[in-house]
C-alpha cells in the first residue's frame, strides 16, 4: 500500500512537470497538457486514482494549494499599475461580475437545462477566470497599454469573489428559506467573508512585515516563516467562515507586495516556483479524478453552451462595465477576448458537487461541464487571442525590440543599426552626456539607473522582447540580467564578459555561476575593456550584408578584416545576438552585425 502511494505521488509530478516542459517548448498554454495528461491517466486509463491515492485528504490538499496559488498572485499586484485603470479594474469586479453571473446562469439553464438552483451556481463559479491561465497567455502575447494589468488584476481578484459567491449560492440553495430571508442569509454570508477574509489576510501580513522588519526571522526561515502564516491564515480564515481561506491568501499577497518596509523579492521568486509545482500537480489530480461516466454527458448542448460563454457572455460583461471609460474599441474587443478559466473554477466546482449530491442528483454534472469549459477556454483563447490582439494592433507575440543598457557612443550605433530593421530601440544610461547624445540622434533613450524602481517604472517595454547591458560596470550589467531576467526570460538577456581582474582581460562564462549572469555578448573574452580598445584603434560596428553565404565560416573568410560577429538580423524584423556557447541561425539572416577590425 506504502509503495502504492508513493508510486501514485511520484507519476502526479512526472506528469505535471513534463506536461510543463513539454507545453514551453511548443508553445502551448500549459493548462491544457495538464488537463489532457490527467484525464488520459485518470478515466482513460485508470493509472492514476487520486480518490484511492489521497482519499478524503484530495480537497484540503486542493484546497491549501489553492490558497497558495493566488497568494503568489496576489504578490505580482502592484498598485503602480493600476494608477490610470483602478476604475476600470472596480467595474470589471463589481458590474462585469454580476453581468458574468447573471449570463452564464440563463445559458447554463437554457442550454444545459440545469435547475434554477444549480445554474446559478454553475453562473457564479464561472465569473472566476484564472491567473494560472491569464498569466502565461500574457507573457506570450505581451499586449500594448493597460490592457495586459488589466486582465491580470481582473485574472487574479475575481477568482476570491467567485468562491465567495458559490458559497452564498450554496448557503441559500441548501437551506429551505424565505425569500426575504434568503437575501438577508446572503447578505449576511457575503459580509462576513469578506470581513473575515480581509482582515485576516491584513492581520497576517502585518505580522509578517513586522517581523522581517524587526530582524525576528533570519533570512534563510523567510520563505518557511511565510508558508507557515500564509497556511495558518487560509486554514484559519475558513475555519471562522467557509471559503474565506481564498480573499484571506490574496490580500496577504497585495499587501506584502505593496508595503515598503521589508524586502520581498526572494519570497516572490520561492513562491513562483512553488506555484508552478503546485500547478502542475493539482490539475493532473483534479483531471484524473474525473469519473468516465462524466466525460459521457458532454452533448452538443454543452458545445453551444461554450460557445455562448466566449462569443456572447464576455463581451457583453466588458462592453457593459466599460461603457464611458477611456478605453477604445480595440482595447475593449481584446479585453472580450480573454477569459479562460482555471484552477479555481476546477477546485471550488469539484468542492461543490459533492456538497450538493444529496441536494441535487444531476451535481455531478458541475465538474464535467466546468472541466470542459476550462479545456475549451483555453484552447480557444490560446489559438485566436494573440492572432486578435495582434490584428488590433494592440499585442504583439515574441518581441523582438531590444532594452540597451548603456547609451555610450558604440552602444548608440548599435542601437541606430537595429533600427535599421524597424525594430524598437530603448536606451537607458545614468550618464546625462550619453543620454544627450542619444536624443540628439533621435534615439529613444531614459536617463537613471536600470536598477533604480523609479526607472523601471517608466520603462515602456511594449515590443521590447531582450535586454542587452554593456556598461563599463560588470556588476551593473549582471544585476540589469537578473532584474530583467523574469520579464524577458534567462534566454533573452545578454551582457558583456566580464574582467576576471585587472591583469586579465579574458573571461570565461565558467568562472560565474549562470544565474548571476546574463549570456554572453559575442564572444567570452569581448569585453568592455576590449570593445573600447578597439574601437580606439578604428575598428566599427557594422552591418554586414549575408549575400549568398551558406555559413558564418564562409561569410567571416569572404573578408579581408576580421569580423567579430555580434547579431544576426533578419528581413521579417526578426533578430538574433551572437553567443559563444549558441551560434544563431544564419540561414534567412540578411545581415550580420559585426565588430570589424583590421587583421
Amino acid at each position: 500500500m506504502e509503495a502504492t502511494i508513493t508510486i501514485g505521488l511520484s507519476l502526479v509530478i512526472l506528469l505535471g512537470v513534463s506536461a510543463q516542459w513539454l507545453a514551453h517548448r511548443i508553445q502551448m498554454p500549459s493548462i491544457l497538457l495538464l488537463l489532457v495528461a490527467g484525464i488520459v491517466a485518470g478515466p482513460f486509463t485508470g493509472v492514476l486514482l487520486p480518490d484511492r491515492l489521497l482519499g478524503n485528504l484530495l480537497f484540503p490538499i486542493v484546497s491549501i494549494s489553492v490558497g497558495i496559488i493566488l497568494f503568489e498572485g496576489g504578490l505580482s499586484l502592484s498598485f503602480k499599475e493600476v494608477r490610470s485603470s483602478g476604475r476600470i479594474i472596480t467595474r470589471l469586479l463589481t458590474i462585469g461580475v454580476l453581468i458574468s453571473w447573471v449570463a452564464s446562469s440563463f445559458l447554463a439553464w437554457f442550454f444545459l437545462e440545469f435547475k434554477p438552483g444549480l445554474a446559478i451556481l454553475l453562473g457564479a463559479i464561472l465569473t472566476v477566470t484564472g491567473p494560472t491561465v491569464i498569466g502565461p497567455m500574457l507573457r506570450f502575447i505581451r499586449p500594448q497599454g493597460d490592457c495586459g494589468s488589466i486582465l491580470k488584476w481582473e485574472g487574479i481578484l475575481v477568482d476570491p469573489i467567485g468562491a465567495m459567491l458559490a458559497v452564498l449560492v450554496y448557503e441559500v440553495i441548501v437551506h429551505d428559506v424565505s425569500g426575504g430571508d434568503r437575501l438577508l442569509q446572503a447578505l449576511e454570508v457575503l459580509l462576513k467573508t469578506t470581513l473575515v477574509g480581509g482582515l485576516i489576510g491584513v492581520a497576517a501580513s502585518a505580522i509578517l512585515v513586522l517581523a522581517f522588519y524587526k530582524g525576528r526571522v533570519p533570512d534563510f526561515l523567510q520563505n518557511p516563516v511565510t508558508l507557515m502564516f500564509l497556511i495558518t491564515a487560509f486554514t484559519g480564515s475558513n475555519y471562522l467562515q467557509e471559503e474565506s481561506g481564498l480573499l484571506a491568501t490574496t490580500v496577504m499577497g497585495i499587501v506584502l507586495a505593496n508595503q515598503k518596509w521589508a524586502p520581498v523579492k526572494h519570497i516572490i521568486e520561492f513562491k513562483e516556483t512553488l506555484r508552478t509545482l503546485l500547478i502542475s500537480s493539482v490539475f493532473i489530480l483534479l483531471a484524473a479524478n474525473i469519473k468516465p461516466e462524466q466525460l459521457q454527458t458532454i452533448s452538443l448542448n454543452t458545445f453551444f453552451f461554450l460557445l455562448a460563454l466566449v462569443l456572447l457572455a464576455r463581451p457583453l460583461m466588458v462592453y457593459l462595465s466599460t461603457l464611458g471609460t477611456r478605453l477604445d474599441w480595440r482595447q475593449r474587443f481584446f479585453l472580450g477576448s480573454m477569459a479562460p478559466r482555471g484552477i479555481v473554477a476546477a477546485a471550488v466546482g469539484s468542492v461543490f458537487s459533492l456538497k450538493l449530491a444529496g441536494v441535487y442528483p444531476e451535481a455531478e454534472l458541475l465538474v464535467s461541464t466546468l472541466f470542459f469549459v476550462i479545456v475549451g477556454t483555453i484552447a480557444i483563447y490560446g489559438l485566436f487571442t494573440a492572432p486578435v490582439g495582434r490584428l488590433l494592433g494592440i499585442a504583439g507575440a515574441n518581441p523582438q525590440g531590444v532594452l540597451i543598457v548603456g547609451a555610450h557612443f558604440w552602444a548608440r550605433r548599435i542601437a541606430v543599426l537595429i533600427q535599421r530593421f524597424n525594430l524598437r530601440v530603448l536606451l537607458v544610461d545614468s550618464n546625462m552626456y550619453n543620454v544627450s547624445s542619444a536624443r540628439s540622434q533621435n534615439l529613444e533613450v531614459i536617463h537613471g539607473n536600470i536598477l533604480d524602481e523609479h526607472v523601471i517604472d517608466q520603462l515602456n517595454l511594449e515590443k521590447i522582447g531582450k535586454l542587452l547591458a554593456i556598461t563599463s560596470n560588470d556588476e551593473a550589467n549582471a544585476l540589469a540580467c537578473i532584474q530583467f531576467q523574469e520579464v524577458f526570460g534567462q534566454d533573452q538577456v545578454f551582457q558583456l564578459a566580464p574582467f576576471k581582474n585587472l591583469a586579465e582581460t579574458t573571461f570565461h562564462q565558467a568562472d560565474m555561476p549562470a544565474a548571476l549572469a546574463g549570456r554572453c555578448l559575442g564572444s567570452e573574452s569581448l569585453t568592455y575593456g576590449r570593445i573600447a580598445e578597439l574601437m580606439r584603434s578604428g575598428s566599427t560596428i557594422e552591418l554586414i550584408a549575408v549575400g549568398n553565404h551558406r555559413n558564418l565560416g564562409e561569410l567571416l573568410a569572404s573578408r579581408s578584416q576580421k569580423l567579430i560577429p555580434l547579431a544576426w538580423l533578419y528581413a521579417d524584423h526578426r533578430m538574433a545576438f551572437f553567443t559563444p556557447r549558441q551560434e544563431q541561425e544564419m540561414k534567412q539572416a540578411h545581415s550580420l552585425m559585426a565588430l570589424v577590425a583590421e587583421q
